[in-house]
Order: C-alpha cells, then sequence, then structure tokens
C-alpha cells in the first residue's frame, strides 16, 4: 500500500501546483504510515526531478515515451494506472486542474476506485475515508465518504501550504511500452503567448469590472498588477463587452483561480464571479458602493472612485519597493 501522486510538468519544468501537490501527498502518505511515490511523465531533467524529493517524495518514477510527448488523455490515464497498480497504491492524487479533470474519471472507471474531487484538506477521517470540498460555489462545504479500496483525490489549488525539506529521493527512469493505439491526440501546431504570466498560475491578480467604466481606463489596473508581479482579469461584462479579452474573464463561467492576493477593482461581486475567485487566500476590493456584495468575501475593503483609489495605491505600492 503506498500513494502515488502525479506530477505534471510544463515543458520539463515544475511548477508551484507540482510541488503544493507533493506536500499534500507526502502528508497524505504520513496519515497512512505508508510511502509516497511521485510519477512523472515526458523529458524532465534529473534535478528537476530531484526537487520533487524536497517537498516529501520518497521516490520518484520518471516515464519518457516520445508517443507521451503531449497530453492524451487515454494515454496517461493507462500510464497512471499500470503505475498505481504496479505500487499497489492506494491512494491516487492529482491537481484539481484541466489534466486532473480529465484524467480523474478515466483512472476512476480503470482501477474502480472512488473519486474526491477538488479537496483543499487531508482526510478529517481514515475509517471512513473522508474528504472535505467547498460546494455550491463555495458558499458551503462538504464532508464525502470514500468507500473504494483505491482512492483518487484532486487537489484544489492554493488549497495547501508547501512544506519543503532536504530529502533525498530514489529516483528511477522508466522506459514504457505504450500501445500506440491508446495515442488519439495529434498536435499539429503550437501557437504559444509569451511575455504574459499566464493567469491560473499568477500569485496575484488585479481584476477590473464595469466599475472602471471604459476600456481606455485600464492602465492603472495593468501598472498595479506588472507592479506586484501579478497578472491582470475582468469580471463576465468586461470582456462581453470587448473591453478587455475572454481569456481573462473569472468567475463561474470563465476561469477558476485561486492566488494568493485578488484585488477586485470596480466588481460588484455577482455570486457567478465570486464562485470563480472564491478560493483566493485575500481578496481585497474597492467599490464606490458600500453595500456591494463583494465587500461581504473581502477580507480589505474601500470604499471609493477606482480612479481616484488607484493612483494612490499604486503610488505606494512604488514607495515600498523603491525603499
Amino acid at each position: 500500500m503506498s500513494v502515488l501522486v502525479y506530477t505534471e510538468n510544463w515543458e520539463g519544468k515544475f511548477k508551484k501546483l507540482s510541488y503544493e501537490l507533493v506536500s499534500y501527498a507526502a502528508a497524505m502518505a504520513e496519515m497512512l504510515n505508508t510511502s509516497l511515490t511521485a510519477l512523472s511523465i515526458g523529458e524532465v531533467d534529473s534535478a528537476e526531478l530531484e526537487s520533487l524529493g524536497r517537498f516529501g517524495a520518497s521516490k520518484i518514477v520518471s516515464i519518457e515515451n516520445e508517443k507521451l510527448k503531449n497530453l492524451d488523455n487515454q494515454a496517461y490515464t493507462a500510464v497512471i494506472a499500470d503505475m498505481a497498480k504496479k505500487l499497489g497504491a492506494r491512494v491516487i492524487i492529482l491537481a484539481n486542474n484541466n489534466t486532473g479533470k480529465a484524467v480523474a474519471p478515466r483512472l476512476s472507471v480503470k482501477l474502480k476506485a472512488g473519486v474526491g474531487a477538488g479537496v483543499s484538506r487531508l482526510p478529517s477521517s481514515l475509517e471512513p475515508f473522508t474528504v472535505y470540498k467547498r460546494v455550491y460555489s463555495g458558499n458551503a462545504y462538504a464532508h464525502i465518504v470514500i468507500k473504494t479500496e483505491v482512492r483518487i483525490l484532486t487537489l484544489a489549488q492554493n488549497s495547501f501550504d508547501i512544506a519543503e525539506g532536504d530529502n533525498k529521493p530514489e529516483i528511477e527512469k522508466l522506459s514504457y511500452d505504450l500501445d500506440p493505439a491508446l495515442v488519439k491526440t495529434e498536435v499539429r501546431d503550437v501557437n504559444k503567448q509569451s511575455g504574459k504570466l499566464l493567469l491560473t498560475d499568477a500569485e496575484i491578480v488585479v481584476s477590473g469590472g464595469r466599475g472602471m467604466r471604459s476600456p481606455d481606463n485600464w492602465a492603472p489596473i495593468v501598472e498595479l498588477a506588472d507592479l506586484l508581479g501579478g497578472a491582470t482579469a475582468c469580471s463576465r461584462p468586461v470582456s462581453d463587452e470587448g473591453w478587455r479579452p475572454h481569456e481573462e474573464h473569472t468567475g463561474q463561467t470563465g476561469k477558476i483561480i485561486a492566488p494568493d492576493l485578488y484585488i477586485a477593482v470596480g466588481i460588484s461581486g455577482a455570486t457567478q464571479h465570486i464562485a470563480g475567485v472564491s478560493a483566493s487566500k485575500c481578496i481585497v476590493a474597492i467599490n464606490t458602493d458600500k453595500d456591494a456584495p463583494v465587500f461581504d468575501v473581502a477580507k480589505y475593503g474601500m470604499v471609493g472612485d477606482a480612479m481616484k483609489v488607484l493612483p494612490g495605491l499604486i503610488e505606494a505600492v512604488k514607495n515600498v519597493k523603491s525603499a
């Protein structure tokens, strides 16, 4: 019996999300009094693989295969399932991102395993195996009992503190004889956006709503995000009106994010928007309406005109950075 965590890489590099997963999986293995194996699929160098050990992985299995160069849900599911069986893993952990959401259901069928999707804490009980997650757009919490012998968990982003140590893991590189018939995805062309932080990767997000009044007023939002090393976002009405690109739309019908800091400027806080950002560790709201719903979820709030508040906030950040 062991714990297996799938650590996704991006062009051979791990991100904070991967380290958060390993930290969570290591804590899970400790609860179960068992070992933790981290699985990496794709070409990753030894130094990068070794970094997973600092966050609790006692063993790292790296599988390289040219056919696994690009994510294919069916092929990746087969690999993870085979490794879980080989290791006797009873708990399998993935990220609750696009990859995890695509692979976990397939994995569930292959392994006849129950799924706890979007969990945000360690199990509250091992007998019965009970996991905790946010439900109803973050307005409530649920305790879910998984009764199967094998359990699959997808971890909500930014919900578990990273724990770093000095552990030196055992690294095993394996070749994998993949059935070519499993690979159904063919990547013919790749267009990458460069020079801009991905919204889902950002630890700080500055977001604007209709309270910004016009797309011509967006410069302070962008400047503040740049100063803080963060990304820009917007509410759905803003993207619908063409003020900002749809890729910046956060909310229930847009991107679901969980940054350390979310600054909502001129956003009233409709339920659909809050559903996409409620997992943020700290929400700061700026709005002219003191009764705006966004203040109900904000840790800090400023009642005022964004056009007057933002310049002062930007100046304050510049002063702190130059001190």
